[in-house]
C-alpha cells in the first residue's frame, strides 16, 4: 500500500486521546491531526450522551469550543442531518435487487443515472446524495468480496482514489458506519477497504473514530487472513494495514502478535510487529526479535513450528527484496550478531607463558555481558537452519563462524556458550568451507582443550565442555555417529536432521589432528571425578566419557589403568542416583572378565581390591553386620554401589566360566571373609526406604540377592520386616523418652547370668530393647545370643524366651548372617563346652545340619526352636546356592583340563561325563541333606516317653539320625520330668504342651519345604518314618496330600516295609482328604493287598497283614463303596489262613462260616445293648491264642477288622 505513503495517519498520541476521551490532549492536537477525528467528535458533541454527569457536560463544552473554529465541521453536521432510516431501507432494497440480478451493476436504487464521473457527482452533490454515492460504492465492493471466494482483487474506485476528496469521503464513510452499524458491520467494512487503494488509510481513520473496535477489527482481519501472508498481494496489503493499525496503537501490538500466533495466520505480520516493537526498558540480554522467533521454533507447539518454518522456506524461494519481512528480519539478526562480536583481544590470558602470539592475535574475547545474548543467537540460528531450513548467506556464515570461535570469559554462561558453539560446528559443518576457516576452527578446538580445566575451576561448574570434547572424540573413534548426533541435539535442545555423512570432515580432524585414541585415554584418566555426583548434576560429565571408553575397550587396548578413577568416582556419589553409574559398573565388570581381543587375553582391567572395598564399609558397621560404633564417611549410595559391583562381579564371573576356561583364565573371586564383613541385609533395608532416590538400584540388588544369597530373601523375613517397620512398632518406639540406651551390654549380660533369680529385672531390660529400632539394637546382639543357653533351665519364665525371640527376629532384619553364626555357637550342648567348636559362616553353608546339633533342651523350648528352624531353612537355601556356585566355578575348568588331556584320544563324549556326574552328585547331596533335616525334625516330634522302634522297616533308620547328632547324654525324658516336677509344663500329650507347640512349628517348616520342592516329600516318604508320626504329619502338614501322586509308585516297591508304610500313610490320607483321587488310590491298595495274598509266604503274610488290616477300616470309613472289595479280601485272607491251620485248631471252620455271615448280613450282627461284648470276644480269643500260632492270630485279627468296619459303618449311619 505504498500509494498511501504521502497521507497523514492518526498518531498514537491522538488515538490514545480518543480512546480515553481526553479533551485536554485533543485540544493540544494540530489542525491536520484533529481533522482526521472530526466525525467522531462531531457526533459526540451533537448526540445525546448516556453520561449525564457534570464533568462530561464540561468536557462537551470544551469539545464544542474546539470544533467551533473548524470549517469542515459544518459539512459533517449536514451529513448527520440526513434521514438514515430511509437511507438504510433504500440500501437494503438495492442489496436485494443485486442479489436477484446476480450481482450485476444494473439499476441502482441509491444512485440514479450518473451524468458525470463519480468524483464530479460527489463534488456537486448535497450531503444525502454524497452518502448515497459512498454507500452504493461501498456495498458494491463488499458484495464482490463476499462473492470472490477468497480470491484477491483490487477494485478501482475513483471515489476512494481522488486525493482531493479523501477527507470528505472518509467523513462520509465514518458517518455511514456509525449510523448504520447493522448494515455496515465494521469487520466487513474493514475487509472491503483492503481491496481499494488507500484502504489502510481509510481503515485507520475508521478505527480511530471508533477506537473501541480496535481489537475486534484486528482479530477479524487476522482470522480472514492467509496462512502465508507474503505469498500474495492480498496478504501483503493485509499485513501492511494491520501494521499501520498497530503503529497507531502500539500498546496493543504484542496482543495482536499473540493473535497471529494463536491463529497461525500472517507470520510476516508477527515478525513485522516485533521489528516495530520498541520496549520501554531495553533488555541487554536478549532482543525481542530473538526471543519471539526462538519461541516459535523451539516451543512445544508443533503446529506453530511448522507454520513459521514454512514462512522461512517460502520466503527464501523469492528473490531478495528489501521490502520482504523475512529479509528485514535476517538483516536485523545479522546486525545484532555483528554488534556483539569481539572487537579487541581478551583481557585475560590464562596461559601467558605458552601463549602463541600468532594464534592469539586472531582471537579476541567475548564480553561477559554479551555471552548470554550470543548463546541465544547461536541457538536461534541453529533453529533457523536446522528446523526452518534457512540457508545462510556468505556474510551470515562468516559472521557466525567468527562468533562461534570467539573466546568467552570463564563463567557458567561462557561454558554454555562454548558447548553450543561446538555443537553448532558439528551440526552445520558447511559453515567451514575454506582452508582458512578450517584452520580457524582447529585453533579454536585446540584452545578448548587447553582451557577446559581452567574454565571448570574458574566457572565452578561440574559439567564443562572438556567432557563433551572427550565424548565426541570417543564417538568418532568408535564410529558412533548416531550417538554424536544425539549428543548435539540434546545439547542444543532441539531435534535437527543431521546426515552422518556430513560429519566425515570433522571425524578426520578429530581422530587424526586433535584427539588420537591414545591421547583420549590418557587424558580421560587425568580428568577429575565429579564431586557428589547425583542426578541433579546435568550435562555431559567425565563419567559419560569413561563409560564410552570402557565400552570401546580403549583403556585395555592402550594399557591404561582406570580402576582407581572408577573407585574414586563411586566414592563421590550421593542421592538421587545418577543414571550412568549402573551402566558404568556393568561395562567395567565386563572389561575385567572379557579381554579386548582373543589375541591378547591379558588385556583386561584390574578389579577393585578387597582392602578398598573394606575401607568403604569401615565405621558403618562393627565387624560385618554388627554395631554401628562410628558413622562411615562414605554415603549410603557409595556403599550400595560397591555392593552392586561385588554381587554383579561374582554373578558375571560364574556366568562366564566357560569362556574363561577356554581362554585358560581364572580371575580371582572375592573371598568369603570379605563377604561376611559386608552388612548386606542392613544395606538392603536402607535402600528399601530410598527407592525413589536410588532409581533401579534397589530392584537390581534384590535380583542379585535372590540368585546368590537366597537365604537373605526369604518370604518370612520380608513379612517380619513389615511387622518390625510398620505403624504399630513406630508408635511403640515413640514411647521412648530419649534416644539414649538406658541399659548397657554388660548390665544385660549380668542379668542373663543370674537368671532365673533376675527374671523381673531381665524382663524390664528386654521390654525396653523392644522399643529400639533394628539399627540401635545391633550392639546388644552378642549379649542376647550369647546367653540363649541360659534360658533352657526348668525355672525360666516363658515370657523371657518369647521376648528374646522377638528381639532376635528384629536383629534378623539387619544382620542375619552374623546373627545366625552367633546363635548356632551359643546353642551348642553345654557338656561340650570344654571342647566346643566355634563354627564360621562357611562351615554352616557346607553342612546346614550343624544347626540341629544344639542342646537337646532347645527341642522342647518353642521360642528358641522357632529360631533354630528359621536358621535351618536359611542355611539349607544358602547351601544350595553355595554348591551351585562351587560347581560353576570348578566344573568348566575341570572339563577344560579333561578336554586338553583327552586330545587325540578319539573320545568325543568323554569331556561331558565329569560335568554330568558332578551335577548328579550335587543334586544327590542336596537331596540327602534336605531329607536328613526332615527326618531329624520328625524324630523331634516324637514324645520322649514313646521313643521306641516303629514297625519293622517303617523308618527305623531315621530314628538313629537324631541320636547320632546328639553329643550330650542328657535325655529329653529327664528334662521333661524336671519341667513337670517344677509344675511348668503340661504332659506331652496335652494340647498346650511345649511338645505340641514344637510339633506345630516343625510341621509349618515341612509344609514350606514340601511346597518349595515336592521331591523332598517323595524322598522322605520313600525312606519312611515311624508310623506313630503319621497322624501328626497328615493333620499338621497341609501339603502332604501330594503324597497321593506317588503312593502307587511306593506300593510297587519290592520291599515289604515300604508297601506297609504306603498303606498306612494312605489310610490317614483317605481320612483327611476324602477325594476322588484318594478313592482310586485306595482301590489300588486293596487290589495290591489281594495280589500279595496270593504270592506271600506264611511268615511274610503275617508280617504284612497284621499292621495293614486296621487300615482297611479307614478305607471303608472314608469310602463306603470299597466295602464289598474289602470284605472279599478279608474272606479270602481268612480262607487262606484257615487252610494253613485246619489241622491245628478245631474252631477254624466255624470262623469261616462267621466271616461269610458277616460279609452277607452285617446289619444283623450288632444287637442293641450287646454289641460291645460281641466285638470283644474275638479279641479275647486272639489274646488267648496269641502264643499258639501266627495264622490263628491273623484269623482273629481279620474277624476283629470285620467287626470294626461294621461298627464304623453303623455309627456313621
Amino acid at each position: 500500500m505504498s500509494e498511501s505513503a504521502g497521507l497523514q495517519f492518526v498518531s498514537p498520541y491522538a488515538f490514545e486521546a480518543m480512546q480515553k476521551v481526553d479533551v485536554v490532549r485533543l485540544a493540544a492536537l494540530s489542525d491536520p491531526e484533529l481533522r482526521l477525528l472530526l466525525p467522531c467528535l462531531v457526533r459526540m458533541a451533537l448526540c445525546a450522551p448516556a453520561d449525564q454527569s457534570q464533568s462530561w457536560a464540561q468536557d462537551k463544552k470544551l469539545i464544542l469550543r474546539l470544533l467551533s473554529g473548524v470549517e469542515a465541521v459544518n459539512s459533517i453536521v449536514a451529513l448527520l442531518s440526513v434521514d438514515f432510516h430511509a437511507l438504510e431501507q433504500d440500501a437494503r432494497k438495492e442489496q436485494q435487487l443485486r442479489h436477484k440480478a446476480g450481482g450485476s451493476n444494473g439499476e441502482s436504487i441509491l444512485v440514479s443515472q450518473l451524468q458525470h464521473g463519480l468524483t464530479l457527482e460527489f463534488e456537486h452533490s448535497d450531503p444525502l446524495r454524497r452518502l448515497r454515492l459512498a454507500l452504493s460504492e461501498l456495498l458494491a465492493i463488499m458484495n464482490k468480496v463476499a462473492d470472490s471466494n477468497g480470491e484477491w482483487f483490487l477494485k478501482s474506485s475513483e471515489l476512494f482514489e481522488s486525493p482531493v476528496y479523501l477527507e470528505e469521503v472518509a467523513d462520509v464513510l465514518c458517518i455511514l458506519q456509525a449510523e448504520l452499524p447493522s448494515l455496515l458491520p465494521i469487520i466487513d467494512v474493514a475487509e472491503a477497504l483492503l481491496h481499494v487503494r488507500n484502504g489502510d488509510w481509510f481503515l485507520c481513520l475508521l478505527v480511530a473514530n471508533v477506537p473501541d473496535s480496535f481489537n475486534e477489527v484486528c482479530r477479524g482481519l487476522i482470522k480472514n487472513g492467509e496462512r502465508q501472508d507474503e505469498e500474495s498481494m492480498g496478504g501483503r496489503r493485509r499485513t501492511e494495514a494491520l501494521r499501520q493499525l498497530c503503529q497507531m496503537n502500539p500498546s496493543q501490538a504484542l496482543n495482536i502478535r499473540a493473535m497471529v500466533v494463536e491463529e497461525c495466520h500472517l507470520p510476516g505480520l508477527g515478525v513485522a510487529l516485533t521489528l516495530d516493537y520498541k520496549p520501554d526498558t531495553a533488555d541487554d540480554a536478549v532482543s525481542p526479535l530473538v526471543s519471539y522467533v526462538s519461541g516459535l521454533l523451539l516451543g512445544t507447539n508443533g503446529k506453530v513450528r511448522t507454520w513459521f518454518s514454512m514462512f522461512i522456506r517460502n520466503g527464501q524461494q523469492r528473490k531478495r527484496e528489501s521490502s520482504s519481512v523475512l529479509w528485514q528480519m535476517r538483516r536485523q539478526l545479522l546486525l545484532e550478531l555483528v554488534a556483539i562480536l569481539p572487537r579487541s583481544r581478551s583481557t585475560h590470558e590464562p596461559n601467558d607463558s605458552v601463549e602463541d602470539a600468532e594464534s592469539s592475535s586472531g582471537y579476541s574475547g567475548l564480553r561477559e555481558e554479551h555471552v548470554v545474548k550470543a548463546s541465544a543467537l547461536l541457538r536461534l540460528y541453529c533453529a533457523l537452519m536446522g528446523i526452518a531450513g534457512l540457508r545462510p548467506t556468505d556474510e551470515e556464515a562468516e559472521q557466525l563462524l567468527q562468533l562461534m570461535t570467539s573466546r568467552p570469559p570463564a563463567t557458567p554462561a561462557g561454558v554454555r556458550f562454548v558447548s553450543l558453539s561446538f555443537c553448532k560446528l558439528l551440526a552445520f559443518p558447511t559453515l567451514v568451507s575454506t582452508p582458512e576457516q578450517e584452520q580457524l576452527m582447529v585453533m579454536w578446538l585446540s584452545w578448548m582443550i587447553k582451557e577446559e580445566e581452567y574454565f571448570e575451576s574458574a566457572a565452578g561448574v561440574a559439567a564443562s565442555f572438556g567432557e563433551m570434547l572427550l565424548l565426541v572424540a570417543m564417538y568418532f573413534h568408535s564410529n558412533q555417529l548416531s550417538a554424536i548426533i544425539e549428543l548435539v541435539c540434546s545439547t542444543l535442545g532441539m531435534k535437527i536432521a543431521i546426515k552422518p555423512s556430513s560429519l566425515s570432515k570433522m571425524k578426520t580432524i578429530f581422530t587424526q589432528e586433535i584427539f588420537t585414541e591414545q591421547v583420549v585415554t590418557a587424558h580421560a584418566v587425568r580428568v577429575a571425578v565429579t564431586n557428589n555426583l547425583s542426578a541433579n548434576i546435568t550435562g555431559f560429565l567425565p563419567i559419560h566419557c569413561i563409560y564410552q571408553l570402557l565400552r570401546s575397550r580403549a583403556f585395555t587396548k592402550h594399557k591404561v589403568s582406570i580402576k582407581d578413577w572408577i573407585y574414586r568416582q563411586l566414592c563421590e556419589t550421593s542421592t538421587p542416583l545418577h543414571t550412568q553409574l549402573l551402566p558404568l559398573i556393568d561395562v567395567y565388570i565386563n572389561s575385567i572378565l572379557t579381554p579386548a581381543s582373543k589375541a591378547n587375553p591379558e588385556a583386561t582391567n584390574q578389579p577393585i581390591t578387597e582392602q578398598e572395598i573394606l575401607t568403604v564399609y569401615q565405621g558403618s558397621t562393627a565387624g560385618g553386620e554388627g554395631g554401628r560404633a562410628v558413622r562411615s564417611r562414605y554415603s549410603i549410595t557409595t556403599q550400595l554401589l560397591i555392593l552392586y559391583y561385588i554381587l554383579s562381579y561374582e554373578e558375571a564371573l560364574l556366568s562366564n566360566t566357560k569362556q574363561l576356561a577356554l581362554m585358560q583364565r581364572k580371575p580371582k573371586s572375592y573371598s568369603a571373609i570379605l563377604m561376611d564383613q559386608i552388612p548386606i541385609k542392613y544395606l538392603i533395608t536402607q535402600a528399601q526406604g530410598l527407592q525413589q532416590e536410588l532409581g533401579g538400584l534397589h530392584s537390581a540388588l534384590l535380583r542379585l540377592l535372590a540368585t546368590n544369597y537366597p537365604h537373605l530373601c526369604m518370604v518370612e523375613d520380608w513379612v517380619c520386616e513389615e511387622e518390625v517397620t510398620g505403624t504399630l512398632p513406630l508408635l511403640r518406639r515413640m514411647l521412648l523418652t530419649s534416644n539414649t540406651c538406658r541399659y548397657s551390654q554388660t548390665q544385660l549380660h549380668d542379668a542373663f547370668q543370674k537368671v532365673p533369680s533376675s527374671g523381673p529385672r531381665l524382663m524390664r531390660m528386654l521390654d525396653h530393647l523392644t522399643l529400639l529400632s533394628a539399627g540401635d539394637l545391633i550392639p546388644y546382639a552378642e549379649a542376647l545370643t550369647g546367653s540363649m543357653g541360659l534360658l533352657l533351665g526348668p525355672s525360666v519364665p516363658r515370657r523371657i524366651p518369647q521376648t528374646l525371640n522377638k528381639l532376635w527376629m528384629v536383629l534378623n532384619t539387619v544382620m542375619p548372617r552374623r546373627l545366625w553364626v552367633m546363635t548356632v555357637n551359643a546353642l551348642q550342648p553345654s557338656v561340650k563346652m570344654l571342647r566346643q567348636q566355634r563354627y564360621i559362616q562357611n562351615d554352616l553353608m557346607v553342612d546346614p545340619l550343624i544347626v540341629l546339633r544344639c542342646d537337646q533342651r532347645v527341642y522342647r523350648c518353642p521360642p528358641l526352636m522357632d529360631i533354630v528352624l528359621h536358621m535351618l531353612n536359611g542355611y539349607l537355601l544358602a547351601s544350595k546356592a553355595y554348591l551351585n556356585s562351587h560347581l560353576k566355578e570348578t566344573a568348566d575348568f575341570d572339563r577344560q583340563s579333561q578336554t586338553i588331556s583327552n586330545l587325540g584320544l578319539g573320545q568325543a563324549g568323554q569331556p561331558d561325563t565329569p560335568e554330568v556326574t558332578r551335577e548328579e552328585l550335587k543334586n544327590a547331596l542336596l537331596a540327602a541333606q534336605d531329607s536328613a533335616a526332615v527326618q531329624i525334625l520328625l524324630e523331634v516330634c516324637l514324645p520322649t516317653s514313646e521313643v521306641q522302634t516303629g514297625p519293622p522297616g517303617a523308618g527305623g533308620d531315621a530314628e538313629s539320625l537324631l541320636q547320632s547328632m546328639r553329643a550330650a547324654p542328657v535325655s529329653i525324658k529327664q528334662e521333661e520330668g524336671a519341667r513337670r516336677a517344677e509344675g511348668e509344663g503340661e504332659p506331652d500329650g496335652g494340647l498346650l504342651s511345649d511338645l505340641r507347640e514344637v510339633q506345630c512349628l516343625i510341621c509349618c517348616l515341612l509344609h514350606q519345604m514340601f511346597i518349595a520342592d515336592p521331591n523332598i516329600a517323595k524322598l522322605v516318604h520313600f525312606q519312611g518314618y515311624p508310623q506313630a508320626l503319621l497322624p501328626l504329619t497328615v493333620a499338621g502338614i497341609p501339603s502332604i496330600h501330594i503324597c497321593l501322586d506317588f503312593i502307587p509308585e511306593l506300593l510297587a516297591q519290592p520291599q515289604l516295609e515300604k508297601q506297609i508304610f504306603a498303606i498306612q500313610l494312605l489310610s490317614h490320607l483317605c481320612t483327611q482328604y476324602a477325594l476322588p483321587k484318594s478313592l482310586s488310590v485306595a482301590r489300588l491298595a486293596v487290589s495290591v493287598m489281594a495280589t500279595l495274598l496270593t504270592v506271600l509266604t506264611r511268615a511274610k503274610r503275617f508280617s504284612f497283614f497284621m499292621p495293614t488290616l486296621p487300615c482297611l477300616v479307614a478305607f471303608c470309613q472314608a469310602f463306603p463303596p470299597l466295602y464289598d472289595d474289602v470284605a472279599t479280601l478279608l474272606v479270602q485272607l481268612g480262607q487262606v489262613c484257615a487252610s494253613d491251620v485246619s489241622t491245628k485248631t478245631r474252631d477254624i471252620d466255624p470262623l469261616i462260616t462267621r466271616l461269610q455271615y458277616l460279609k452277607e448280613k452285617p446289619q444283623e450282627v450288632l444287637v442293641p445293648g450287646g454289641d460291645k461284648s460281641k466285638l470283644s470276644l474275638p479279641q479275647r480269643a486272639a489274646e488267648e491264642l496269641g502264643g499258639a500260632d501266627p495264622d490263628v492270630q491273623l484269623c482273629y485279627r481279620i474277624e476283629a477288622t470285620f467287626m470294626d468296619i461294621i461298627s464304623t459303618s453303623q455309627h456313621g449311619l
